[in-house]
This record gives C-alpha cells, sequence and structure tokens, in this order.
C-alpha cells in the first residue's frame, strides 16, 4: 500500500502500523487502562444519525468558521500532540505547513519537537498547548516566550495533572530517550527505515523545556514527565492568574462536565475544547460527543466550544458541529499520515477530510456550516 492509495482513516492507520516499530505505532495508538474511552469515542457517533434535506441549491459550499477570533477555511484544526519528530523526521514542521496549505489551526505543544518560534515561520492560526509545571517560574517563562512569538491562542491543558495508565508504553519500554525491552528492539530491528530516518536527521529535543529537562541523564518516560513535572495542585485561581497574564485568546483543553464549563466562562476563557484526551488519560470517561450537547446548552452562547476525540469522518464533523461546537480537532487522524509521509501525508488527510465535508454537505443540502443545527440529527 502507498500513500496514494489511502482513501481514509483506516487505510493511513493500517500503513502506519506497517512502515513504523510496534513501540512508536503503540505510543499513538495506545489509550488508558483497557482502552475503553478510547474506543467509545468513535463508537459514540454511531448512535447519532443525519437527516439530509434535498434541492437545497448547494452548488457553493461555505465551509469557514471563526473560533476564538480565528479565521478558518475548514471546520477541523490539527490538535496539539507531543513529541511528532519521533513518528517522522518533519514532525510539527510538517503539520504547520499542511494546515497553512489549508487555512486551518495547528498546535504545538509543551512537549513539541519544533520551537514555537521555528512553526511560527508559518502563516495561519497557532495554539500552543500548555502543560502547567509545579516551577511556577517556568510556566511564567514559557508563556512568556509563546506571546514574544506571536502564539494565537493559549490552550491549557487540565486533564494531564498526572500521567494516564498507557500500559502499551510500559510493556514496549517507551520513553525519552528510547529505553526498550528486547521485543521491542526486534521490532525495530525488522523495520530499519524508521531508525534510519531518524538517526540521520537533527537529533531529538523538546526546545519548549531546554534547560529544564536534562535529556541526556536517563529516560524520562511520558508518565515520568506528568508524574515528576506536571502541578496536581493546579486549581481554578491559578488558571485564572494564567487567564489575566496571557490578556488574548485562552482555551481550556480537558473540559467535560458542565460545571467546569461554566467555571471557564466565569475566569475570562475564551474557548473551551470538549475532549478526555483520546482516551489516555481516565479509562471510563464519558465521550466527547456524548457529552458535548449538555455543555453546549449550559455555556455555547458565552464561549466557543470546540471538541476532539475519535473523529474520523466527515460525518462524525457534521454531527459534532450540529449539537452546536464551533470547530472540531482532530488527533491520530494526522499522525498515521504524519508518520507515513511527513508533510505530504498531513496534506493528504486534511484534503481528504475537506472533500468529505464538502461532498456530505452537498448530501445533507447544507450551504454553510452556519446552517448546521439539531433539526439535522436523530438519536437512536
Amino acid at each position: 500500500m502507498r500513500l496514494e492509495h489511502c482513501h481514509n482513516f483506516h487505510d493511513f492507520r493500517k500503513l502506519a502500523k506497517r512502515r513504523l516499530p510496534r513501540p512508536i505505532f503503540d505510543y499513538i495508538e495506545g489509550a488508558a487502562d483497557d482502552e475503553a474511552t478510547f474506543r467509545r469515542n468513535t463508537v459514540s457517533f454511531e448512535a447519532c444519525d443525519l437527516i439530509p434535506t434535498v434541492l437545497a441549491g448547494v452548488a457553493e459550499i461555505d465551509m469557514s468558521v471563526t473560533v476564538m477570533g480565528q479565521k478558518l477555511d475548514m471546520p477541523v484544526y490539527c490538535s496539539p500532540t507531543a513529541i511528532q519528530r519521533l513518528f517522522h523526521h518533519e514532525g510539527e514542521r510538517a503539520v504547520a505547513a499542511a494546515a497553512e496549505k489549508h487555512g486551518t489551526m495547528f498546535g504545538v505543544s509543551t512537549l513539541g519537537t519544533a520551537s514555537l518560534q521555528e512553526v511560527r515561520k508559518h502563516k495561519g492560526p497557532q495554539i500552543y498547548q500548555f502543560f502547567f509545571h509545579k516551577d511556577r517560574g517556568l510556566n511564567q517563562s514559557m508563556m512568556q516566550e509563546a506571546k514574544r512569538v506571536g502564539v494565537d491562542v493559549m490552550m491549557l491543558t487540565v486533564d494531564s495533572i498526572t500521567g494516564g495508565n498507557r500500559e502499551r508504553d510500559k510493556r514496549s519500554g517507551f520513553a525519552i530517550p528510547f529505553h526498550l525491552t528486547l521485543g521491542s528492539l526486534v521490532q525495530f530491528a525488522i523495520k530499519p527505515m524508521w531508525g534510519i530516518n531518524y538517526l540521520t536527521h537533527e537529533k531529538f529535543s523538546l526546545p519548549q523545556l531546554d534547560g529544564h529537562v536534562d535529556m541526556g541523564a536517563g529516560a524520562m518516560s511520558i508518565s515520568r514527565y506528568f508524574t515528576e513535572m506536571l502541578d496536581p495542585s493546579m486549581d481554578w485561581k491559578d488558571v485564572e492568574e494564567m487567564v489575566k497574564l496571557w490578556d488574548g485568546q485562552f482555551c481550556l483543553k480537558g473540559i467535560m462536565s458542565v460545571a467546569d464549563a461554566r467555571k471557564a466562562v466565569d475566569i475570562g476563557c475564551s474557548g473551551i475544547v470538549v475532549s478526555n484526551h483520546g482516551g489516555r488519560q481516565l479509562d471510563g470517561s464519558r465521550s466527547p460527543f456524548d457529552q458535548l450537547a449538555e455543555i453546549v446548552d449550559a455555556v455555547g452562547d458565552k464561549i466557543d466550544v470546540l471538541m476532539d476525540g475519535g473523529v474520523q469522518r466527515g460525518t462524525h464533523v457534521l454531527k459534532a458541529l450540529s449539537l452546536g461546537a464551533k470547530a472540531v480537532g482532530i488527533g491520530r487522524f494526522y499522525l498515521y499520515p504524519l508518520a507515513v509521509a511527513g508533510q505530504a501525508g498531513v496534506e493528504r488527510a486534511l484534503d481528504l477530510m475537506k472533500l468529505e465535508i464538502a461532498r456530505d454537505m452537498r448530501l445533507m443540502g447544507c450551504k454553510s456550516i452556519a446552517r448546521l443545527s439539531r433539526e439535522n440529527l436523530r438519536f437512536r
């Protein structure tokens, strides 16, 4: 199978599984505990049916949206994800370039492998996915750097004050730098192209954490980073101070309750992302799509509500937008194609998603995103 033979999420996943060493693939795919929430995130869309209308004159389609003051040409954005350089040597640069080409938003993580300044060279709205550290001075300096380089939206992740129990990573010994089991080493040996690309390009680093994490002092697992460096005492007062300090578009990622959504409004946030971190944190959590309607009903007229988790099709996007989401984030949907082919892979994934949304809007009899509503939906 080649990139041009990939026509949907499942094709990209299949090709990535063929090409990546198993520990790398499992890091992208894996989730917490029994991975029940991970599976539910996608399955939840199946209980919702679309009701199309006909003879609506849909020769022209407008799928643009405005989210937290940012104009997007499509209602899908690339959610910030960590350590993209491990999946492909182009990493965040590839995602930023593909998002720029499609006129949509992309994000860089605190655990990103390209600097905020470097990816800011690409035009288009940029998110900084921020983790709150025990070192308050570090938090402040990182926010100042993001402001300096022109980040558009600060996105504080609030569901990751400690690491989820990702057992696939424990079995493979996945860590930064690598600290692998004998079985994992065999996986790297039988898929040598990944290793060749990794070793022949620039050294792996975490630019946002330079000077704060010693990558040469031994392996640091992702779970150790969350456990040792992030601050589990973070509370609403801390976040309120961050909102004031940032003094711009500020979003909370990982909101799953109406009560928390209302608090986000009260402290002056611009947006929230209804998200369970792709099922990678609390297994047994409700799916974002299942929870979306009640959160929109509570705060949708006061704050921009976004959603991510389990999105694999254009119809999934239209269902979320019909419930009231302003835009929908994708993660694994672009990470598999990134791993397969770098920028070309991400571009193809976004191309396919854009084509699906346009086709589905025509089949729905809908000229613009603004015309989507719950009248388009029925739940079984």
